[in-house]
């Protein structure tokens, strides 16, 4: 959500005239340069989708250029060190390589045809753990900050086998045995709840298969979470396949969420119409944006503070060009909808098509509410209260709803945000042991 704030933020500066003119230039260039053909199919740029995308590239790009001009990789040549730039262009797979770690990657095709990928810690034998991360994010999220912070890395060094999945439509699950993400619209046709109902049991079983095991444990970050509690309340069965799940800044209810942000959101997905599927597609805009000049940096940080709530003494400042590199990683905008949805009903319940799709597709005009109670597997909630995604007050009510909370955790640090348990300096010593004891606590052989 970000890049478009910069957009708004831009289009507010005192000098219209100057603006309308190098806008239309670069306006005229991004149309020029945009490779993709005018006569695809749907999702690519037909002539309304076309004239959006080229207005959008300009936009971004002249919100950044007109204050600052070139130079981002001179300015993180200045101010970085040579391995943060060298982890900027690295995947995951390649990360883990770089810091000594045993790097694995294997695909999954889920039972409706999409193709996942899975980045694996490998320590064959040992327990396995699923590791599943939140909207617009991708597996990189457990391992970028180094084996010093990172949660994968911890997870591995306490001897588990670590595996850390990708949802469909991220940067490593854009694939199809049938559709293109780039021509085919009935690629972008799923939610979180396709993905809690798909993609995590073709995950889990994949697991299970290859180490022999009949349980893992589970960890999930923001619509981690939320695909679980689609998985367990849907298909109760995989809460035998699962020995506890630990669940970072849950997101289910979501009436209290606090987003400045969240109105932007809104617009954007009523402008863009049906024009646009994926939101946030992984490129380096925000690195190469964000770090032309100190100035541009910390207007980024302020939209980044503005989505997951302040926290300035947890980001480690040194790391942002790797966070900015790899995130975002990809989404669909009916993820986010569907987000919108539970915001607007106070409600955790399936898609609403409309009142005359509902009767089709669940036999009623209002879309079904999640069986929470379901849900049986042992679950430990981490949550905090400058989280702007995830409201303490929703994660309380939720915990009143699950039947079997093995760990009500709510942080008593004021500032810690929706990313400071997977991404804060302290998180290893005040988050992540804790999730370790819950979690060998609930082992099962």
């Amino acid at each position: 959500m970000a890049n478009y704030g910069f957009v708004l933020a831009q289009l507010s500066v005192n000098k219209p005239r100057k603006l309308k003119k190098w806008f239309r230039i670069n306006c005229k260039i991004f149309c020029l340069f945009d490779k993709t053909p005018r006569n695809q199919s749907p999702v690519g740029p037909s002539s309304k989708m076309f004239t959006f995308r080229c207005f959008l590239s300009a936009a971004i790009v002249l919100s950044f250029n007109i204050r600052n001009g070139n130079g981002a990789m001179s300015y993180l040549q200045e101010h970085y060190p040579a391995s943060v730039i060298e982890d900027t262009q690295l995947d995951t797979a390649q990360l883990l390589k770089k810091y000594g770690y045993p790097s694995e990657t294997h695909y999954v095709t889920t039972s409706d045809k999409y193709i996942l990928c899975m980045h694996r810690i490998a320590r064959p034998k040992a327990r396995p753990l699923l590791l599943m991360h939140g909207l617009t994010d991708s597996s990189a999220t457990w391992v970028l900050l180094g084996p010093w912070s990172s949660l994968g890395y911890y997870l591995y060094d306490q001897g588990y086998d670590v595996w850390m999945g990708n949802v469909r439509g991220n940067r490593y699950s854009r694939n199809h045995t049938i559709y293109s993400p780039d021509k085919d619209r009935d690629f972008w046709s799923f939610s979180w709840h396709e993905i809690g109902y798909y993609d995590l049991p073709a995950l889990i079983d994949y697991i299970l298969q290859q180490t022999g095991y009949k349980k893992l444990g589970y960890f999930g970050h923001s619509q981690g979470t939320t695909s679980f509690w689609v998985l367990c309340s849907m298909r109760p069965e995989y809460n035998e396949k699962v020995s506890v799940m630990n669940a970072l800044a849950p997101v289910a209810f979501m009436k209290h969420i606090k987003a400045p942000l969240l109105g932007l959101m809104r617009q954007l997905l009523k402008i863009s119409g049906d024009i646009v599927r994926e939101l946030l597609p992984h490129t380096d805009i925000l690195l190469t944006n964000c770090f032309r000049s100190s100035a541009m940096l910390n207007t980024c940080l302020d939209y980044f503070h503005q989505i997951v709530g302040k926290e300035v003494k947890q980001l480690n400042m040194t790391t942002m060009p790797i966070i900015f590199a790899h995130v975002p990683a990809g989404s669909n905008r009916k993820q986010w909808e569907h987000y919108l949805q539970l915001i607007e009903s106070d409600r955790f319940c399936q898609f609403d098509y409309g009142a005359k799709e509902n009767k089709k597709r669940y036999g009623k005009a209002q879309p079904p509410d999640y069986p929470l109670d379901k849900i049986t597997v042992p679950v430990g909630l981490y949550y905090t209260y400058n989280d702007y995604l995830s409201s303490e007050v929703d994660v309380q009510r939720l915990a009143k709803t699950l039947p079997n909370v093995a760990a009500d955790v709510l942080y008593p640090h004021k500032k810690w945000n929706h990313i400071t348990m997977v991404w804060g300096i302290e998180a290893r010593q005040l988050a992540h042991k804790q999730m370790l004891d819950i979690l060998q606590k609930y082992e099962i052989d």
